[in-house]
This record gives structure tokens, C-alpha cells and sequence, in this order.
């Protein structure tokens, strides 16, 4: 490799960050490091800029740090405060991986020089199309379907081919990073501690009692605040008289209202999604769709006009969410997605 490579490696004090840190190094990249500030829970940058200061410290590399809070509220917190507003239910980490990891920090990769950029997520990619990681237990290729496919011939993911276990183990096995493998796992969303509801109510007014309605329209019992619900929850309301197990089906934000049903009032046949992200120029194709991070893929018909795609499930899914990403895949490559708006 002559000359040498720069690689910009977004660094969280993790595991996972700083093995692919030392990865890089050790394949003859130039490495530089970047934290980025993004949410702004209480005592958690000290903690963790730390950390990846030690991890740049023991590989030898430089260690940017950018703060970015204020931009992270616009783009990530506040739709996130805002969606479940709206009765809907959001993906914070999609939006993060488009606007911030893979867009300030690529234009962060720009201003240094970097020819590269590169994090510690378990997905691959040729250039051209993501595809879903050796680990199929922490595949995050989910979660990346809305970055923008220009700038993935400059992404570089080496834990694409590597098994969590097997990361973990090589971190053990080296004096000095013996700490990174037996940190506790960060949380899916970084900035709730401990249910999202909490994070909610310091901005907006979440326990407020209202109806319960069931799919006739009646009134059937009474529900803590419809911010507390999902599609597809069934606890926490009441059904007077309900002898058999309930769940959300529909939430009315505007009446403080949640609808209920039975769990095959759930099943779903047809989805819409828009604000797609495609991968490939194809308008009508036969493929597989997740609906939720942790669902299998179901297979599918989609036709895209007007630049919304029409989904046809070949099976009903069970507890699809308004504000959710609909992501498609071809066997294990990832082909593009879109943001779920009527199901």
C-alpha cells in the first residue's frame, strides 16, 4: 500500500471500535480517530471520550473530537420526540447513521484528507450494496439502509467478517485492551437509559388517561396516555370484560385515543412507505422486506411510483408501525428502504 491510506475510524470507547482501530493499523492504514459529541445525557462523554482516548492512546493514532449536540437535536432528538408525538413509532438509529455517522463524519473524513471512513458496525459492503454481516445475531445492516449510497465506495467495515465472540476474545487476549472486552454493551438507542417513555417526558406532556376503543369505535376501558403505546403492546390498558389477550392495532394522538383488537387484527397484508432509499433503479421487483430491526424478512412484491413504494406481503406481518423503516433484501444484500406511512 503505497502511499499510504488514510482512514478516519469513528471511535466510541467500545469494543467494537477500538479493535477496528487496531485492525486498520495493523493493515498498514494511516488511522485517525474521531469521537463525536451527539446526545447530551449527563455524565456520558466523560465516560466515554475517555475511553476512546485510551484506545487511540494504545494504537498509537490521533483522536478528533467534534461536538456535535446541537446538530444531533435537530436531526435526530427532536424527531424523535416529535414522532412519538404524532403517535408514531421512530428509528432514531437510522436517521444518526445518515445524518451523523455517515454524514458529518464523512465531511469531517473530507477536511483531514481521509480517503476512507470506517466504524465498528457488523455489516459489509463491495461499493455498491450493503450486505448483512457474518454475525447474524448483531448484523446492523437494518439500521444503515438510509445512508446515502454515493459515499459507500469510501466505506470500510472489518467486522463485517467477524463474529461479536471473536472480537470480544481478541480484545481479551491483548495486554492492555483487556478492559474494552468486558465492557457492558452500549444500549440500541444511546441516549435512553432506561425506556423511551422517560426520555419523552421531560419534553412533552406523556401520562395524560384516555379511552380505549376496540375495533367497532366503543369505548371498552381506559389507557395511561396514548405516548405510552405501540402498535402491537398489549399491556398497560384496560378492557373491561376482555377474557382473551388484547393489543394495540391504532393510535389516535389527536383524541388521546388507543384502538385494540385481537392479535389477528394486527395482521398486516400492504404497506407504503416513501422517502425511499434505493440502491438499485428498479420500479417493480419481487424481493424481502423487514418491517422491525429484530422480525425475519418476508417476501414481497413492491412497485414504486410517485416515489412511494407499494408493498404486497406474501404473508401477514404481525404489528407493523407508521414511522418504522421497511428495508429490502435480496438473499443478504441490502437494495434499499424506505420510511413506513401506512400499513
Amino acid at each position: 500500500m503505497s502511499p499510504k491510506k488514510k482512514v478516519l475510524v469513528g471511535m466510541s470507547g467500545g469494543v467494537d471500535s477500538t479493535v477496528t482501530t487496531l485492525l486498520l493499523k495493523e493493515e498498514g492504514y494511516e488511522v485517525e480517530g474521531l469521537y463525536m459529541k451527539l446526545h447530551s445525557k449527563p455524565g456520558y462523554h466523560e465516560i466515554h471520550q475517555a475511553r476512546a482516548q485510551k484506545a487511540a492512546d494504545f494504537v498509537g493514532i490521533k483522536l478528533h473530537v467534534l461536538d456535535l449536540q446541537e446538530k444531533f437535536n435537530k436531526n435526530v432528538f427532536q424527531p424523535f420526540i416529535d414522532t412519538y408525538a404524532e403517535g408514531k413509532t421512530p428509528n432514531p438509529c437510522a436517521l444518526c447513521n445518515r445524518t451523523m455517522k455517515f454524514g458529518e463524519m464523512i465531511q469531517f473524513a473530507d477536511q483531514i484528507g481521509a480517503d476512507y471512513l470506517a466504524t465498528g458496525h457488523y455489516i459489509k459492503t463491495d461499493g455498491e450494496f450493503f450486505y448483512q454481516a457474518e454475525d447474524d445475531t448483531k448484523d446492523q445492516s437494518y439500521f444503515l439502509f438510509y445512508v446515502n449510497k454515493e459515499i459507500l465506495p469510501r466505506l470500510k467495515f472489518p467486522l463485517g467478517e467477524r463474529k461479536k465472540s471473536d472480537i470480544k476474545r481478541l480484545a481479551a487476549s491483548i495486554k492492555g485492551l483487556e478492559s474494552f472486552a468486558s465492557q457492558a454493551e452500549s444500549s440500541e438507542i444511546c441516549f435512553v437509559e432506561t425506556t423511551y417513555t422517560d426520555v419523552l417526558k421531560d419534553h412533552v406532556q406523556v401520562d395524560q388517561v384516555g379511552e380505549v376503543l376496540d375495533t367497532q369505535g366503543n369505548v371498552v376501558g381506559e389507557h395511561k396516555g396514548y405516548m405510552h403505546y405501540t402498535i402491537g403492546k398489549r399491556r398497560g390498558f384496560t378492557v373491561k370484560g376482555a377474557h382473551d389477550p388484547h393489543f394495540v392495532t391504532k393510535i389516535i394522538p389527536e383524541k388521546n385515543q388507543i384502538i385494540v383488537g385481537k392479535r389477528e387484527d394486527l395482521a398486516c397484508n400492504e404497506v407504503v412507505i416513501d422517502n425511499l432509499n434505493m440502491f438499485h433503479d428498479e420500479k417493480e421487483f419481487d424481493t424481502t422486506v423487514k418491517l422491525r430491526y429484530r422480525t425475519k424478512a418476508v417476501k414481497c412484491h413492491v412497485k414504486i411510483e410517485d416515489d412511494k413504494a407499494h408493498i404486497k406481503l406474501e404473508e401477514g406481518v404481525f404489528g407493523v408501525a407508521v414511522g418504522q423503516a421497511a428495508v429490502f433484501y435480496d438473499d443478504d444484500k441490502l437494495i434499499g428502504g424506505g420510511w413506513i406511512i401506512d400499513a
